[in-house]
């Protein structure tokens, strides 16, 4: 076994290029963009959901309490109607970056401190690059990809769009998978 100690460059330089790396695929890639679409009738919707006043959270629309509530015939004349939509509402003003990137960051150190786990676990000193690289490649790209297909598949997310965040998942997990075979403890 690995010392966690030892894992710290490799834990810090994979979080730091991963974060790097969705910075040009958002930035300058921008193959994302394409993901979201406004409403034809946008300021009504806003000034509809403004006049309601949410907190921020998540909401569903029509909302159902339960599922027994699911089988009215109200609820179900409201679901044909439709439409139906998961909406977030976050706090309103100009959205600041820097939390979030923040939080992204220490996600992908999280997310290297696990594969540092796995790896460390399952592979002595002086282990191979590429055995090395498969156990980190493979459990950052399991914690960084696998999240978006529950709710693609319950919350009706375009597959188009958990294909892309596969892609990007596959890409940051090359990427700690490398950085880790690379620096992994020799002797």
């Amino acid at each position: 076994m690995v010392s966690f100690a030892e894992l710290w460059a490799p834990i810090l330089l994979s979080a730091f290029l991963v974060f790097l790396a969705s910075s040009v695929i958002h930035m300058a890639l921008k193959y994302h963009n394409k993901e979201y679409r406004g409403f034809s009738n946008e300021d009504e919707v806003r000034a509809a959901i403004r006049k309601g006043n949410p907190a921020p959270g998540l909401y569903f629309v029509p909302y159902c309490a339960d599922m027994k509530e699911m089988g009215t015939p109200a609820m179900q004349q409201k679901m044909t109607e439709g439409p139906i939509a998961h909406v977030t509402v976050s706090p309103s003003g100009v959205p600041g970056m820097g939390p979030q990137l923040v939080q992204w960051f220490l996600f992908a150190v999280v997310v290297s401190v696990i594969s540092a786990y796995m790896a460390s676990r399952t592979q002595a000193s002086g282990t191979a690059y590429l055995s090395v690289f498969r156990i980190a490649g493979c459990t950052a790209f399991l914690a960084y990809g696998f999240a978006y297909i529950p709710t693609t598949i319950w919350f009706k997310r375009p597959w188009s769009a958990t294909l892309k965040d596969l892609f990007d998942a596959l890409v940051y997990g090359l990427i700690t998978g490398g950085t880790f075979g690379w620096l992994w403890p020799r002797g």
